[in-house]
């Protein structure tokens, strides 16, 4: 692949996804074409690009594609501190807003649901623990519809789960095979995942959410597509709602509407 032909790549993927593939990935864009490439027997850059401009056919093969190109390896229980800030904050929320019967939560940027399902066995342990008659529900969105669909499986492979607590491993899977692992029906049934492009957040149907939890996304974006995309997400906060950043993905954002939360290791914001 050439310089001219890289542009030609970056700038649809940034067009259509508002990704930017910097220079040092240009090896591993090469590396997703070519394996696709060859699965259907195409031969050159150049004419697997006119295939996705054209008709029902190319948009059907550029999902394919997004979903080689944005489905990164993730894990259950990924940053631990920001799992921690997000109890403290419902167990707070719990305590002080006693009228408050039901927490929202939004996942952007899901991937194949690892995200979502941590926060609902984290969810659904506290309350219970705490006997709390809370009811939660998650919105997990992202634009590949081929992870979605491995998150509405909530089928995962045993290598997933060697870091997962056993206890919440024995409550919240059952095993379907010798090495794959089920989410228990009464924890897939908390999570709704649909498709969302965060480049058309003004499109999306979510609001007033008590925690928005975004990490791991931001970084492939320009910055002030970055903080495009937090003052999206921050419209989208109810009042005292809290968004969770990935650590060092946003530098100096400021917003008139949140206040920055002070937790070891973390990186969110509070709705005023």
């Amino acid at each position: 692949m050439d310089d001219e032909q890289f542009v030609l790549w970056q700038s649809l993927l940034e067009d259509r996804t508002g990704m930017q593939l910097s220079s040092e990935r240009k090896t591993f864009l090469e590396t997703s074409l070519t394996m696709r490439m060859r699965e259907i027997g195409t031969a050159s850059y150049q004419e697997y690009y006119q295939r996705l401009m054209t008709g029902l056919a190319g948009e059907v093969e550029w999902l394919t594609l997004v979903d080689r190109i944005t489905v990164q390896e993730t894990c259950f229980f990924r940053h631990h501190s920001s799992y921690e800030l997000v109890k403290k904050y419902c167990s707070d929320l719990i305590t002080t807003a006693k009228e408050k019967q039901h927490i929202d939560i939004w996942s952007v940027g899901c991937s194949t649901g690892e995200e979502p399902y941590s926060l609902a066995m984290l969810l659904d342990n506290m309350l219970t623990e705490n006997a709390a008659p809370h009811y939660f529900g998650i919105t997990a969105t992202d634009i590949s519809l081929p992870a979605l669909h491995k998150g509405r499986q909530a089928i995962y492979g045993a290598r997933k789960l060697l870091l997962l607590d056993p206890e919440l491993k024995a409550r919240y899977f059952k095993k379907v095979d010798q090495n794959q692992y089920q989410v228990v029906p009464e924890l897939r049934e908390r999570v709704c995942f649909a498709q969302v492009n965060v480049r058309e957040l003004d499109k999306a149907p979510m609001s007033d959410m008590d925690i928005i939890y975004c990490q791991n996304l931001l970084i492939y974006f320009r910055r002030w597509r970055q903080r495009e995309i937090v003052s999206r997400l921050v419209e989208r906060l109810a009042p005292g709602g809290m968004l969770v950043l990935g650590v060092g993905e946003v530098i100096e954002f400021e917003h008139p509407l949140v206040q920055r939360v002070q937790y070891e290791n973390t990186l969110a914001f509070m709705r005023k």
